[in-house]
């Protein structure tokens, strides 16, 4: 690679500036302060990394098998192969006969004895020093070696400028008093070591990022990130909303109004949100609040309530939902609760005719729409709200970071934002919401309504799928309705699973006196809504489906359900299905139908899935397996903010780096914008969202 291609390939990996390049850490470091004879090398066992160097005596390129080039080199002691299934000219030209070179490698029996496949070379004189640190390997993209990565960063530490970008401004008084014992580097010493650890180094505590080094980089990135919510939290306060107090008389309030039709009574964690979510509604500031909820634990009953008490003052409110099968579920409870009182409701999907699309925005811009319930048609810029006082956003991590709604809007000359509630059924981890949610306020629905019962969830082989239908059988039998879940819609020869098309013609065939439906994401919208009602009235009792059937859904008497595949779903997903039973009087079940052989982590997954009920233990198993990025919403924002910080392993430091972000925003306002300048540049912008 020339030294002009470089700097711009570089700059495609965002590695633009000495800070940039600085922050490029390593992911695993290569101990090349060791040389062994090539005796010694071959004498440390089978499979072990070592490094060696000797005279290339041989240097062919083979056709066969494949085309391949060996290497042979030599030194006092003993010969060694190289073998090379892929090569440049260039690498047959740096190991000529005669050449000295320096490989690094596993030493593995091939067939004509013992061999390196693929080593490191470097051509070195016979007498070249070794290196007296460890050598880091770092990310890279295509088209960027190592090489020219370590000469840049090996650079960047000896840039002047860089001094200034990592010099030290945190109080230290600040630092003893929150970190006592923790004897932790400069943030400057830390970084140069991580990028050049001495040979003695603790290869594991680096590895691991437990080393003191790897504490003092992750505490500044979540100090800067805590620093920036916080703020995003004191700008939400300085923002005006219109102020939404319980009215003082009930003659014409659709709250009471509500509360009075509904045919159950809210229950006492129910109560406690909604308490909560209106002292919100009355602050002139927005209210921001997650509303967290188990499967079927009544979130959109507390979010119905939000709605009516903005209506009673003449706003209209939004329930948004990530999927057209979920939003037409929130639109038809809305109906249901709110047409007999006079509301007026508008549905706005992507999938409406122009005619009907036109039409809503037409009802919505006029105000003659009190209550709004879509998909991310809502945020689309030809969707002008005439007086939005609460936005309703289900499911929220699934929008990403980008879609949430931040709408503000005029009434005569006064500017104001509107309150938003964010709703999800898959919980937040404490960790999580320490740190990526430390601007919302969270509610927590932690009770199930009356007459819920727990649901039995058996895990069963795929052989057994005989016996599995004619228990079926007998539970149609009974009245009861039943769901059967798979999980891919087209063939798929190389997972060689049951597609949700075959499974449908086979239950179709086995219980010939039940109707049987089939829903998948590929059904037009139409279709699905079609297939959903006929189960919802009973008329279909077996209802074969896609993970479209995840969320919103509500059959009363369904209360059977089997996933088939369960080893190739997730924690939160399988726990989002199973909520669809267990809504009626029957005792239900949920049967997880594994194909064998199963890895050791499904095997967990399952077991645990078949012992645990409570969500939120679920979701930490979600995050130590997955990460945040899922949670987040990170996969459609593109950025999951935290590059150094590992949620589970580091979570002690979560409370430090508040603590510190508190203190700098009181007693050291003037350093804050350095810090944050430091470490998160524009993607700071990402954390008001």
């Amino acid at each position: 690679m020339t030294t002009k291609q470089a700097p711009s390939t570089l700059q495609k990996m965002g590695l633009d500036s000495p800070m940039a390049l600085a922050l490029h850490l390593p992911s695993r470091y290569e101990d090349e302060t060791e040389l062994l004879t090539i005796e010694e090398a071959l004498n440390q066992g089978r499979f072990s990394s070592a490094q060696t160097q000797g005279i290339v005596i041989r240097n062919q390129v083979l056709f066969r098998p494949r085309r391949q080039l060996l290497v042979t080199i030599e030194d006092h002691t003993a010969t060694l192969q190289l073998r090379f299934l892929n090569f440049y000219p260039s690498q047959q030209k740096q190991m000529a006969v005669g050449a000295h070179v320096r490989v690094r490698g596993e030493v593995r029996e091939g067939f004509q004895g013992p061999e390196m496949v693929h080593p490191t070379v470097r051509a070195v004189a016979t007498d070249a020093p070794l290196p007296t640190s460890l050598t880091p390997v770092y990310p890279v993209s295509a088209g960027v070696s190592q090489l020219v990565i370590r000469k840049a960063v090996t650079q960047a530490l000896r840039d002047p400028s860089l001094q200034d970008s990592l010099a030290e401004f945190l109080p230290k008084k600040l630092m003893s008093e929150l970190l006592p014992s923790h004897d932790w580097p400069s943030l400057q010493s830390a970084i140069t070591y991580l990028h050049q650890p001495p040979a003695d180094a603790n290869t594991q505590s680096l590895l691991e990022r437990t080393h003191p080094a790897w504490r003092r980089v992750q505490f500044e990135e979540l100090l800067a990130q805590q620093i920036s919510l916080k703020r995003a939290h004191a700008i939400r306060r300085e923002r005006h909303a219109p102020s939404f107090a319980k009215a003082s008389k009930a003659g014409n309030s659709l709250e009471v109004a509500l509360l009075k039709a509904l045919p159950f009574q809210l229950t006492g964690a129910q109560n406690q949100v909604w308490t909560e979510i209106g002292v919100d509604l009355e602050k002139s500031f927005p209210m921001n609040r997650l509303l967290q909820g188990d499967v079927g634990s009544g979130k959109t009953v507390v979010a119905a309530l939000a709605a009516a008490r903005v209506m009673d003052y003449g706003y209209q409110a939004a329930i948004m939902a990530p999927t057209e099968i979920l939003a037409e579920q929130h639109y038809l409870k809305m109906k249901e609760w709110f047409e007999p009182l006079g509301v007026q409701i508008a549905w706005l999907s992507g999938s409406l005719k122009a005619k009907e699309k036109r039409s809503a925005q037409e009802m919505i811009e006029s105000g003659q729409a009190q209550l709004i319930v879509g998909t991310h048609a809502l945020i689309q810029e030809n969707v002008s709200f005439a007086k939005l006082g609460l936005a309703v956003i289900d499911e929220q991590h699934r929008f990403g970071v980008r879609q949430r709604l931040e709408i503000q809007q005029r009434v005569g000359s006064e500017l104001f934002y509107c309150h938003q509630l964010m709703m999800s059924a898959t919980p937040i981890p404490r960790t999580l919401a320490m740190t990526y949610y430390a601007d919302l306020d969270v509610s927590v629905i932690d009770e199930l309504p009356p007459g819920r019962k727990p649901i039995n969830t058996k895990v069963v082989k795929a052989s057994r799928r005989d016996e599995v239908i004619s228990g079926l059988h007998s539970w149609l039998l009974k009245g009861l309705q039943a769901y059967w879940v798979c999980p891919l819609i087209d063939e798929s020869e190389a997972l060689q699973l049951q597609t949700v098309v075959e499974s449908f013609e086979q239950l179709t065939q086995a219980l010939p006196e039940f109707k049987v439906g089939l829903v998948h994401g590929r059904l037009k919208a139409e279709e699905k809504a079609a297939v959903m009602a006929a189960f919802k009235a009973n008329e279909i009792q077996l209802l074969v489906a896609t993970t479209v059937i995840e969320v919103g859904v509500d059959v009363p008497n369904a209360a059977l359900m089997v996933i088939e595949h369960a080893e190739r779903f997730g924690y939160a997903q399988i726990h989002q299905l199973r909520g669809r039973v267990g809504r009626g009087s029957a005792d239900s079940v949920c049967i997880l139908m594994y194909a064998e052989p199963l890895s050791m982590a499904a095997k967990e997954r399952l077991q645990t899935l078949r012992e645990v009920s409570d969500g939120f233990v679920i979701a930490e198993r979600d995050l130590s397996l997955r990460g945040p990025g899922e949670l987040l919403g990170a996969k459609q924002s593109g950025d999951a903010m935290l590059r150094f910080v590992d949620l589970q392993r580091d979570a002690w430091l979560i409370e430090l780096a508040q603590q510190a972000a508190e203190r700098l925003l009181v007693e050291h306002a003037d350093l804050v914008e350095r810090h944050l300048e430091r470490w998160l540049g524009s993607r700071a912008e990402f954390l008001k969202a």
